[in-house]
This record gives C-alpha cells, sequence and structure tokens, in this order.
C-alpha cells in the first residue's frame, strides 16, 4: 500500500460504549486517502471486537491494531507516532482520534487544505480546529473557545492551545515528533506536540470552524476546561505539584532536539532550569515573556508562580 495522505493515529481503551461511532465518522470522511492505525491499552471490554469489525467491512483500507505499552493514554499516543513501521511518505500528515468523539465529514479535508496552504507549509506546522461539546445522548452542551490571537511559544510553555482531538501535524512537525521520540513524564501529548513544534521554529495553525463533535462523559482523560469542576480539577494539578512536574517534562523533552530549538526556546530552558521557584521564577517568567493567552490567567498564572507552583 501506498503511504497515505493523512494517517490516522488512534489510541483505546476500553472505549467499546463510543468507538463505533467514531469509527463510522471516519469512513464518512471526504477525504479518502487516510490510514487508520490503532495502539490499544490492554482493553477488556468490546473494544478489539468492535475493531476487527470496522476492519472487516473495510478489507482495502490500511487499518492496523498494535499493542500499547500500557502505560497511560500519553504514552499510548507517543508510542503509536514513533512506532518504527507507520507508513510514512513524503506527504504523510498526522491526525490524533479519541475514541469517543464524531468527526465532521470535512475535519481531515480542511486541515490538509490549510496546512498545505500555508505559506510556510516546508515548516512544521500543528493544526488545530473548533468543536462542539455533546454529553452521552449526544445532545449539545457547549462548544470550544478558540485561541484569542496567534499562538506563541511563550503560551506553550506554561498553556496547551491545540486541542488533542483536533490535533494534525504536517510531515515536517510529523518527523520532528518522532526525532524527540516519547520523553518521560510527559503529561499530555497534544500540549507537548505543540510546545514542540513551537520551540523547533514551527508555528500553529487554528481552524476557526467546528470540524468535530467531543463528547464529554465521566470518562474523559480530560474534558472541556468549564465549568466549577473543572476549576476544582485544575487547582489540585497546580497545588499538588503535578502541574509544575508537567512543565518540567515538556521542557526537559525538548533536549532530545536540542539542535533543532530556536536560540529562543533554548534561553527559555536555560533560564527556567536556573529559576526554581518564587520570585525568582516569576521574574524570569516576565523576563521572557511567558504568559497565559488571558490576563486574568496570567495574573494566575504569576499567583502560582509565588506559591512555587509553576
Amino acid at each position: 500500500m501506498h503511504p497515505p495522505e493523512i494517517l490516522i493515529a488512534l489510541c483505546s481503551y476500553n472505549g467499546a460504549e463510543w468507538l463505533a461511532g467514531q469509527l463510522d465518522s471516519i469512513a464518512a470522511q471526504d477525504h479518502a486517502d487516510w490510514a487508520l492505525w490503532i495502539s490499544d491499552d490492554g482493553s477488556t471490554d468490546a473494544t478489539l471486537a468492535i475493531i476487527a469489525a470496522f476492519q472487516a467491512r473495510h478489507p482495502t483500507r490500511d487499518i492496523r491494531l498494535l499493542q500499547g505499552p500500557r502505560q497511560g493514554g500519553t504514552q499510548n499516543f507517543l508510542s503509536l507516532i514513533c512506532h518504527p513501521e507507520l507508513p510514512i511518505g513524503p506527504q504523510t500528515h498526522l491526525a490524533l482520534c479519541d475514541q469517543d468523539d464524531i468527526w465532521l465529514p470535512e475535519k481531515l479535508s480542511r486541515a490538509i487544505a490549510l496546512l498545505t496552504a500555508q505559506p510556510d507549509s516546508a515548516r512544521p506546522l500543528i493544526y488545530g480546529g473548533q468543536s462542539r461539546h455533546i454529553d452521552t445522548s449526544g445532545q449539545v452542551v457547549g462548544r470550544s473557545r478558540r485561541p484569542r490571537g496567534q499562538v506563541t511559544l511563550q503560551n506553550a510553555v506554561v498553556q496547551n492551545m491545540v486541542s488533542g482531538h483536533s490535533l494534525v501535524l504536517n510531515p515536517s512537525a510529523l518527523a520532528l515528533a518522532r526525532a524527540a521520540g516519547r520523553p518521560a513524564g510527559i503529561g499530555f501529548q497534544d500540549w507537548w506536540l505543540s510546545l514542540l513544534v513551537l520551540a523547533c521554529g514551527g508555528r500553529a495553525v487554528i481552524d476557526p470552524t467546528e470540524v468535530l463533535l467531543y463528547r464529554q462523559h465521566g470518562g474523559n482523560v480530560m474534558g472541556a476546561p468549564k465549568g466549577a469542576t473543572a476549576a476544582k480539577q485544575r487547582l489540585r494539578q497546580m497545588s499538588d505539584g503535578r502541574y509544575r512536574a508537567w512543565i518540567a517534562a515538556n521542557l526537559a523533552g525538548l533536549a532530545a532536539v536540542a539542535d533543532r530549538l530556536t536560540p529562543e526556546a533554548a534561553q527559555i530552558i536555560k533560564s527556567l532550569a536556573q529559576a526554581k521557584g518564587g520570585l525568582a521564577r516569576l521574574h524570569a517568567f516576565r523576563r521572557l515573556g511567558i504568559r497565559r493567552q488571558s490576563g486574568r490567567g496570567t495574573a494566575l498564572l504569576y499567583t502560582i508562580c509565588l506559591l512555587g507552583w509553576a
């Protein structure tokens, strides 16, 4: 089989309740040149049977099922991205895929059209689209919020700006992700990939159009960042040290591609390694221009710097 224009990387784990709908939405894409590789992390429900039935219905497609590393969702995605046998050609893009969403028919075609139309399409580019949030019955309960202006490296150090369920890497960004490998301690594959692209001179391409239905349910690894429950969850992640550890792991992971980093990214890594916490950390953030996209979010960031949480 020839390398596809889009390789879809889907990670599954006990997703039988929603997986069939997502697979059907992939089959309904108006962009036909895709392959689907699935990494299952040890499902014990009907997930594998659903995948096998989908393979049988599409015998001419390159649909592969692999065994995941069983180290959590993030490492499952990174191991799949780095799999040595992926069918990658010079024009192959990679789209991450969650098991419980529903893609709108034009999702892949919009991503490819926007990425290839960029004047700097040879550099690493990462695509992110918008979503409608649905509940377990498929009713719309909210919508995503697109970034406020351009996504910068300084944003990406402390904030994920490209949601993984819509994320697509262009060929240059895919090669970069494979070169960086599977750093330890990475909290979220989408945050890591967007930081990696921006730190190596790439750019985020944000589509204002809604391209998928993002399902909200009790099993979400990380649901939509809205409401009191989401706010409490994020506060816990800051106060117990996880947020600071994720930032540190992301920056440490860039060491694998140190020769590709921009001077600006290299300076950020060096400065933050020296400014361990408290007032020194706050001064470093302000000097380097590290901030969240909103003024309120930046004020919170600077406060938790003083508390030693960032």
